[in-house]
């Protein structure tokens, strides 16, 4: 696999964001079937070297397949803190599941977030991922006061982690 640095707006980016929030759409549905992907507001601007970076993985037939990216936050009313570096749509695309893809770009991320003078990774998921919670757990991120667009939401879970 071929993990490379991506504009956020890269039309293969673009593909796996769509993806992704079908998938949200999809594990978040109501009681009515309806369901909305994350909302939160992003731009390509927003991870942009030095203040965050995206990263897209490819397989051997350059298809690409999983994604992640990190974004600079500092203290706000969202309940952010000074330092922090806020993982963003982090996602595999089914059939390269189980690879080990999503903490392969998790370590990349981390080691970037901490060269470029963050101090801590922050990110927010929902219960509705477990495998997404059982990945950040596993790699050392503890539930943390919530923040973010969701953090008023029941079924949001925060977790950070020291770089």
């Amino acid at each position: 696999m071929n993990i490379r640095p991506t504009p956020f707006d890269h039309p293969d980016a673009v593909k796996l964001n769509d993806a992704v929030q079908l998938e949200y759409a999809e594990r978040y549905a109501d009681d009515d079937g309806e369901g909305e992907g994350d909302l939160t507001p992003l731009a390509p601007a927003m991870f942009a070297p030095p203040q965050g970076l995206y990263l897209l993985a490819y397989d051997p037939q350059g298809r690409p397949v999983a994604t992640g990216g990190w974004r600079t936050q500092d203290a706000n009313d969202e309940g952010y803190a000074d330092g922090d570096a806020e993982l963003k749509r982090m996602y595999v695309v089914p059939e390269a599941r189980g690879l080990g893809l999503a903490r392969r770009i998790l370590a990349l991320l981390e080691a970037d977030a901490r060269t470029a003078g963050r101090t801590r990774m922050v990110l927010e998921t929902g219960t509705a991922q477990p495998e997404a919670i059982a990945l950040y757990t596993s790699s050392g991120y503890e539930p943390c006061a919530k923040f973010g667009y969701y953090r008023d939401y029941p079924n949001s879970r925060c977790f950070a982690k020291a770089l």
